[in-house]
């Protein structure tokens, strides 16, 4: 009796604890009080399907407190399809708010719209909002020439709105920014003068406007205003400079072509004057040869080389005069 008194107690205990063990696997595995929360705001979820939740990986909170927010919205979703949506990865809480967005905008917004813009990679909510409140979006500037060859400086800001139904597939923001900024070079381009331009600025947004940028993207353009045109450099005169330089940089090396072409042929007549000078030389050496050949033939006497010799005489005197003489001009004239 006594041992049967002792046991007793220690097996009670066993039991308690496992009794206690098993009751917070339960809550752990089944949050009661997410469940109450439900219940009590209309929206039924069974035990068994919350159970299931933990074996599918997924977070119960993350779908159940959407789904409470949708159907105080006055919205009707399937908790199927919510769990569905978190499982391949995506935001829930964000497409249900955007649904109620829509739904109080009066936008139509399925659930199946909602999801595939969020599976996109693609913020639904603020999708929405821009759609309700449209964003301005402001270029950078904008450098375009007019045909005046100034340089007109132009930045535009773009009010654009969501377009819902093609924000799956439709370009973004940067594609918006890159139309609207070669719209506004083109436009520029085409003016005549700047200063049309800086008379009248809204012939850029309206030009712009007209040309349908929004075709293909997600979003639609409802004004474009042209912020600030400012003047910037005259390319049309650093272009006449620039060519003016380059053709001037063309004729110096033209110019240095035939300097060089004339300087080899001045080297060329000197070469060919010291060739002619050499043989000129060359064939006085041979005088006194042929003299001495002529008194040992008997060919030349000496009366003969006297008078030979004051012809040369005679000659260099003649040249001598004649050069005092040229001297003598040039220092009077002078």
């Amino acid at each position: 009796m006594n041992d049967i008194g002792l046991v007793a107690p220690g097996v009670l205990l066993a039991l308690v604890l496992i009794g206690f063990i098993v009751l917070m696997m339960f809550f752990r595995f089944v949050p009661l009080g997410l469940w109450f929360q439900a219940l009590m705001s209309g929206v039924r979820v069974s035990f068994l399907h919350l159970f299931g939740m933990r074996f599918r990986k997924v977070t119960p909170a993350a779908i159940v407190n959407p789904l409470i927010t949708a159907h105080k919205a006055g919205l009707s979703l399937d908790v199927g399809a919510l769990e569905g949506h978190y499982l391949a990865g995506g935001n829930v809480d964000r497409v249900v708010r955007a649904l109620i967005s829509a739904d109080k905008a009066g936008i139509p917004l399925s659930f199946k719209q909602a999801t595939a813009i969020d599976l996109a990679g693609r913020d639904v909510f603020e999708a929405v909002q821009v759609s309700v409140n449209p964003k301005v979006i402001t270029t950078p500037k904008v450098a375009a020439m007019a045909k005046d060859g100034i340089q007109l400086l132009a930045m535009a800001r773009v009010t654009v709105r969501a377009n819902v139904s093609r924000l799956v597939g439709g370009a973004g923001e940067e594609t918006i920014l890159a139309r609207v900024g070669e719209g506004i070079v083109s436009t520029i381009g085409s003016a005549a003068s700047h200063k049309a331009v800086l008379e009248n600025p809204d012939m850029i947004s309206k030009t712009v406007l007209a040309k349908g940028l929004d075709a293909g993207t997600a979003f639609e353009i409802l004004s474009i205003d042209i912020a600030d045109v400012d003047v910037g450099k005259n390319i049309g005169a650093e272009l006449q400079t620039d060519q003016a330089e380059a053709d001037k940089r063309i004729a110096q090396a033209k110019a240095e072509e035939r300097r060089a072409l004339a300087v080899a042929m001045v080297e060329e007549y000197k070469a060919e004057a010291q060739k002619q000078r050499a043989l000129v030389i060359a064939a006085e050496a041979q005088i006194p040869l042929a003299i001495a050949d002529a008194f040992r033939k008997g060919n030349l006497g000496v009366m003969d080389f006297q008078r030979y010799r004051n012809l040369q005489a005679d000659t260099s005197m003649r040249q001598t005069i004649a050069g005092q003489s040229s001297e003598t001009g040039t220092g009077q004239s002078g």
